[in-house]
């Protein structure tokens, strides 16, 4: 039986909330990134989004391939598709019209989808369109879905598996030299207009883990350089959000950019490297996080904009800085207290939070664990 590789355990969490302080300063962002929240902050605080959300998901679609790949030496093709189905794709679209409405109604106050034609249109319908254009971050369950489904198409195909082979050659010198790969797949299959659904890069952060980051050489690799390569990649985090300053960074131009790639990786390298070094362990706190990380994932964001809505139509700080830090200790309040409610009711567990009976901890999910 292999052991648990709990420095993967603690990437997956630690990504989560890294996404959960990303998304209080995205609300009131300043760089004209479009928000469900039509007031603008703190324009310097938008540094912080511009030095996280180049690899925040990316991050995350590695994780998930890597424990696709323990999944898969576990389950059957059919098996794990169908446990997929039942954690990550029903709760993702069920969240839609459950609670995605909210953020649909919520663009509609400032944005007036409805071109002042809203007393027109019967309420149902009102409610279908808020609620599919308040999908939110239920996108990541989406595009990992397409994920597994491919990951099981490629191993029909490659019986043999010739791939597995190929990568296991990989050596650290070409693990660096991937990058124009990384970089020429952050310009195909991207939604226009809105750049959210990113299948390239995604798809392929996620294959990378299935097939290289899975590799414990590899990662024992990583980890003997961690220390200077972790340098390496702050001084460059720090150079690359300094001349960003106030750029779009939801931007197909920002995220197809050279320099955007190039930090990214680098912070994916560093990342599994740093983490096999000084986070391969576990305790209550790091086994809580990892059991709920789907849970809190599907629920922040929503949770985030009641609450910035609240604060800055009712309550309206003369100071903005406290919208800020009252919304991130409101979140860290009332994110796990809401997610224990759900978690005891019949069904809506299943249907929300993707809660299964198997009570064990495993490692086939990207975002969670469920008890």
């Amino acid at each position: 039986m292999k052991t648990r590789k709990h420095y993967l355990d603690n990437i997956r969490w630690i990504t989560l909330c890294v996404v959960i302080i990303y998304h209080v300063f995205y609300i009131f962002n300043s760089s004209g990134v479009i928000s469900n929240i039509g007031v603008k902050g703190i324009k310097e605080l938008d540094t912080i989004c511009v030095f996280t959300y180049p690899w925040i998901m990316c991050l995350l679609f590695v994780v998930s391939g890597v424990s696709t790949k323990y999944s898969l030496d576990n389950k059957t093709n059919k098996e794990f598709i169908k446990d997929r189905a039942k954690r990550i794709l029903v709760p993702s679209i069920i969240g839609i019209f459950a609670y995605g409405w909210i953020t649909g109604l919520m663009t509609n106050y400032y944005s007036d989808i409805f071109a002042g034609n809203g007393a027109m249109i019967p309420g149902f319908i009102k409610y279908i369109i808020w609620s599919l254009i308040g999908i939110g971050p239920l996108w990541y369950a989406h595009v990992l879905f397409v994920a597994s489904l491919l990951i099981v198409l490629i191993r029909k195909i490659d019986n043999k598996n010739v791939l597995d082979n190929l990568f296991n050659k990989i050596n650290l010198p070409i693990l660096f030299l991937l990058f124009p790969l990384v970089w020429g797949s952050s310009f195909i299959l991207n939604t226009p207009v809105i750049t959210v659904y990113r299948f390239g890069i995604y798809l392929l952060m996620f294959l990378f883990g299935y097939y290289i980051f899975s590799n414990d050489k590899i990662i024992n690799k990583l980890e003997s350089i961690s220390l200077p390569l972790g340098i390496i990649t702050l001084i460059t985090g720090i150079v690359f959000t300094v001349t960003n300053y106030g750029v779009n960074f939801g931007s197909n131009e920002f995220l197809t950019n050279i320099f955007t790639n190039i930090y990214l990786w680098l912070v994916i390298l560093s990342a599994f490297g740093l983490s096999k070094k000084y986070l391969n362990f576990n305790n209550k706190f790091t086994n809580y996080m990892n059991k709920n990380n789907f849970s809190f994932y599907v629920l922040h964001y929503t949770i985030e904009l009641i609450i910035a809505f609240i604060l800055v139509e009712y309550i309206k700080l003369n100071n903005f800085i406290f919208n800020y830090i009252i919304l991130l200790l409101g979140t860290i309040i009332l994110l796990p207290l809401i997610t224990e409610i759900l978690k005891r009711i019949p069904i809506v567990n299943r249907l929300l939070l993707g809660i299964v009976k198997q009570q064990k901890i495993d490692m086939d999910t990207s975002l969670k664990v469920n008890e």
